[in-house]
């Protein structure tokens, strides 16, 4: 099969013939493929036929794809991955293979639907597909046990406090010649090379450190009405190694009026597993947690992550075809917000003064806060409420970091590429501060700065204006 030549402004659309070689005929299907409407995929929600009409293959999406970026090739584009999915779903090609291959080097960061003038609903399209392929593609035994390792650990709070004490020996006793020592390696051990290099300045402290269930409001007799109750959410690796963000947030939006309710209980949102294709793990944490925030009764649930954040939301969707959770996990998406649309919200009346932080600061947008919510302008009128503070634009903005979740451990060579090309960016800013409201970013792009600026959450900013000190790092 040939798909007929689009013209966009990235040039014309792809040729599939080398799936199969030229002039050759599709596939002979069996009984149960043929008797089935979706193809290659089963009929538990496959990509919708109306959601891949959508895309024209006019190209707009190409200059904002990485995986385009670096290397070029259409099937590493949306709109050539989304000509798989039509052949597929066609059964013209089995999931197995090339197929998987392609999507599995998708970063799912969505810049694509940010720059699609036909609003394709890229997002929804791949959330279909990965599912699809953790159902049906086998995996090598090396990639099946590392993605098991990976969800065995980072998804519960106690197995990484435990591995914390690992980490943080390790990092004391590092030799200096390791870098040396992991360069030798063969191919073969990227994946643990590049989990080695992304492990995050280890406090113990920090990581067996509890988020107080509850922070009253701090109020005054100017201010002495508190302006609601907001839940939340402490994450998993948030709460074991950047600890300190959600100490800050809790700070600020106390001091902001709120009082701010961390329930025990709660437990992983989801996330990583519902970006990865886990689909029936995300809907068991995702009932779970809302279970948990049913019962803390609060107004707003509050998140400081971007990539939990963009799954919370879509709870409505994920919980759809459950009529016991449908309603109840829309209310609860509707609850949901990024912590800098609260504070935004509160600018107008802010409660807390801040004080002068004289910095340059350049801000980093988090994938799935700035294409998958849409949330740019929030973030931007937080950082520059901040007196003292210059804010600076990215280049290349909408290129993602190469952290997308777990991406930067299955794909770290893609990963590496981009995570140079944003340190590159980012120095050439001369900021004296980089801001970003996701801890795998913050990771990624640590692992490339190597040290050459401090790196904070957004909220660690405006909390050290509030309390009048300098900010960690600086």
């Amino acid at each position: 099969m040939t798909s007929t030549p689009t013209t966009g402004p990235a040039g014309p659309g792809p040729d599939f013939t080398s799936q199969r070689g030229e002039n050759a005929p599709a596939p002979e299907r069996t009984d149960a493929l043929a008797a089935a409407s979706h193809g290659s995929f089963d009929d538990h929600h496959p990509p919708a036929r109306e959601l891949l009409d959508d895309c024209v293959h006019c190209g707009f999406c190409l200059p904002t794809c990485p995986t385009y970026a670096l290397w070029g090739e259409e099937m590493d584009s949306p709109r050539g991955r989304i000509y798989l999915m039509e052949m597929a779903e066609k059964g013209e090609i089995p999931l197995e293979g090339a197929f998987t291959t392609h999507i599995d080097r998708c970063l799912g960061c969505m810049a694509c639907v940010t720059a699609c003038p036909s609003g394709v609903q890229y997002d929804r399209l791949l959330e279909a597909t990965r599912p699809q392929i953790e159902r049906h593609v086998p995996r090598s035994r090396a990639d099946r046990l590392f993605r098991e390792a990976i969800f065995t650990l980072f998804p519960y709070r106690r197995r990484l406090r435990a591995a914390s004490l690992g980490g943080a020996l390790y990092q004391k006793l590092r030799p200096k010649r390791m870098d040396a020592l992991l360069a030798k390696l063969p191919k073969r051990f990227e994946r643990l090379v590049a989990m080695e290099s992304l492990l995050p300045p280890v406090s113990v402290r920090d990581a067996f450190a509890r988020t107080p269930a509850v922070t009253p409001a701090r109020t005054t007799s100017e201010h002495p009405a508190r302006r609601g109750r907001v839940g939340m959410l402490t994450g998993c690796v948030q709460d074991v190694f950047f600890h300190q963000v959600n100490l800050a947030t809790t700070r600020v939006l106390a001091a902001e009026g709120y009082d701010v309710v961390a329930p025990r209980e709660q437990a992983c949102c989801g996330a990583l597993g519902l970006h990865a294709g886990r689909e029936e793990e995300s809907i068991r944490r995702a009932k779970e947690l809302i279970a948990v925030f049913e019962q803390a009764d609060v107004d707003v649930i509050a998140v400081n992550v971007a990539g939990c954040g963009s799954s919370m939301k879509e709870y409505g969707e994920l919980l759809a075809d459950d009529p016991a959770w449908k309603d109840r996990a829309e209310e609860f998406s509707a609850k949901v917000r990024d912590v800098s649309e609260v504070l935004a919200d509160a600018l107008a009346e802010s409660r807390a003064p801040r004080h002068r932080v004289d910095a340059t600061v350049v801000y980093h947008d988090a994938c799935h806060l700035g294409h998958a919510q849409k949330i740019r302008q929030q973030p931007r009128d937080v950082l520059r409420s901040v007196p003292g503070v210059e804010l600076v634009e990215l280049p290349e903005a909408e290129i993602c970091c190469g952290s997308a979740g777990i991406y930067n451990m299955l794909q770290p060579e893609a990963a590496g590429d981009l995570g140079r090309r944003k340190a590159d960016n980012i120095r050439g800013t001369g900021a004296d501060l980089l801001v970003t409201a996701n801890p795998g970013c913050l990771l990624q792009i640590r692992k490339y700065l190597e040290g050459d600026l401090p790196m904070l959450h957004p909220i660690q900013l405006v909390d050290a204006s509030i309390r009048g000190v300098r900010p960690p790092g600086m």
